[in-house]
């Protein structure tokens, strides 16, 4: 199976921009690109010719640098069909359940509507890598903008059932602050406090917490686990649809 050498760029306060090489044919694809230098001088610095851009929906913050890098590059644009409108210079529309081929690797990719209507995912299996934007975050999730609260718990669903070795590249560093909400409804959860340590100590030594493993997500991440029933005790709502356990969580987050 095709590996990925994959390379994360922080931009703007906390975004995260990944260039991505398959090196078998070279394919170079940069995921949501918030801008266009950091990300065209670190493609030079590696000696890599960019390809293609890989969208997972349409905020300026990930598609701001498609025209510029697509004018410079010639490379093509991937993004979700159902939001070609909104996708600036879009090429190739791939919508759930395509595979999505990008040199020797293919990438599954999942419709997760929920922070937008018409998020995407890309799973690449064989790289144990999935590019999740603004669906899935290490120790949280995307605010439910244009899509409803059961269409997230859905997206999450999917995105959780994939393997616990899988690799999230999420594409902001919130980790901290997901932590200090995370343990004000979970307080007795022993692994996400095992994560908060790991997370201070990383920050303190300015590393990035991302990726995580999904593994990690499953035990730590509280909006992963509405349907648990310990979380759902905590919260006092034994029982409760999780939709409705998920919702009150997203909401206390919205406020926290």
């Amino acid at each position: 199976m095709a590996q990925l050498d994959i390379r994360q760029i922080p931009v703007l306060n906390d975004n995260y921009v990944y260039l991505v090489r398959e090196p078998e044919q070279n394919a170079v694809g940069v995921v949501d690109p918030a801008l266009v230098e950091p990300i065209m001088a670190e493609a030079e610095r590696l000696g890599w010719a960019i390809t293609h851009v890989i969208n997972t929906h349409h905020h300026g913050d990930h598609t701001g640098g498609n025209l510029e890098i697509k004018k410079r590059t010639g490379c093509t644009i991937v993004g979700p069909g159902h939001d070609r409108d909104r996708i600036p210079g879009i090429d190739l529309e791939v919508n759930d359940g395509d595979t999505f081929k990008f040199g020797a690797a293919e990438a599954d990719v999942f419709f997760v509507p929920g922070h937008t209507r018409g998020h995407i995912a890309y799973w690449f299996a064989g790289a144990d890598a999935l590019f999740c934007g603004d669906t899935l975050f290490s120790i949280g999730c995307g605010r439910v903008f244009e899509g409803t609260m059961d269409q997230m718990w859905s997206s999450l669903s999917r995105l959780r059932a994939l393997p616990s070795e899988t690799r999230v590249y999420c594409a902001h560093e919130y980790t901290q602050s997901n932590i200090q909400f995370a343990v004000s409804v979970d307080p007795n959860n022993l692994a996400l406090r095992t994560r908060e340590a790991e997370v201070k100590r990383k920050r303190e030594r300015g590393e990035p917490t991302v990726p995580s493993r999904l593994g990690e997500e499953l035990a730590a991440n509280p909006f992963l686990r509405a349907d648990q029933s310990d979380f759902q005790a905590a919260l006092g709502m034994a029982g409760a649809d999780p939709v409705a356990v998920f919702t009150k969580v997203r909401q206390r987050k919205d406020s926290f």
